[in-house]
């Protein structure tokens, strides 16, 4: 008797189960699909990605190549592709377009590269001020020496890492704007700051002298 019972049992938990399969099995292979497509999809976007890193770091290079054979038109323009890219390569490319731009006597196209990198809100802060320094660094002199202060004064604040170069910047625009005790009392500070590089901090001792009355 035993024997029929569990048979029984089993029948009824079996066509319970084709029951429940029959009602929701297609929302289980449904899950299971999405499953398999979400986890297909993950594995292609990585393979995407490190396939894009692998193409962009050769067009990188090739650019360089460019440089190296004196086509600095031509590298310009692959550095500009690869900023525009977005990836890895995008916040040091705009650095070797203005480089390069400069280094063919295009000032003003180098000096516009680096103000809209440091106008970029996604790009990392370092990176911005370091743009802001370069176009100062490029505009120098030339440019409203007043406004170009203006432009430094907050990478002259105390922790930021080009606080030793903008203060020289700043110092030089003094000079151009006709300040030289201003100037000399920049110097001064910069040579007294242990924080100053050795070779800054000798450059600004030898200026601050030169500029005493």
């Amino acid at each position: 008797m035993t024997e029929i019972f569990r048979e029984i049992d089993e029948e009824l938990r079996r066509d319970n189960l084709l029951k429940l399969w029959a009602r929701y099995g297609r929302y289980v292979i449904a899950a299971a699909a999405l499953a398999l497509l979400v986890a297909g999809g993950i594995v292609a976007w990585r393979n995407h990605l490190q396939s894009k890193r692998e193409a962009q770091s050769l067009t990188y290079a090739s650019a360089f190549a460019l440089v190296g054979a004196g086509k600095n038109a031509d590298a310009a323009k692959v550095f500009a592709a690869i900023a525009g890219e977005g990836g890895g390569y995008a916040v040091l490319a705009p650095f070797e377009e203005a480089a390069v731009l400069a280094k063919s006597g295009d000032e003003k196209g180098a000096v516009g590269v680096y103000e809209r990198l440091a106008r970029q809100a996604d790009v990392d802060p370092v990176f911005r001020d370091l743009a802001t320094l370069l176009a100062v660094m490029h505009e120098l002199p030339g440019q409203d020496p007043k406004a170009l202060i203006g432009r430094l004064k907050p990478l002259t604040a105390a922790g930021n890492p080009w606080r030793p170069t903008a203060l020289e910047l700043t110092a030089i625009a003094e000079i151009d704007a006709g300040d030289k005790t201003q100037a000399a009392a920049i110097y001064r500070q910069l040579a007294a700051e242990p924080a100053t590089p050795g070779n800054l901090r000798a450059r600004a001792a030898q200026m601050a002298a030169a500029l005493a009355p």
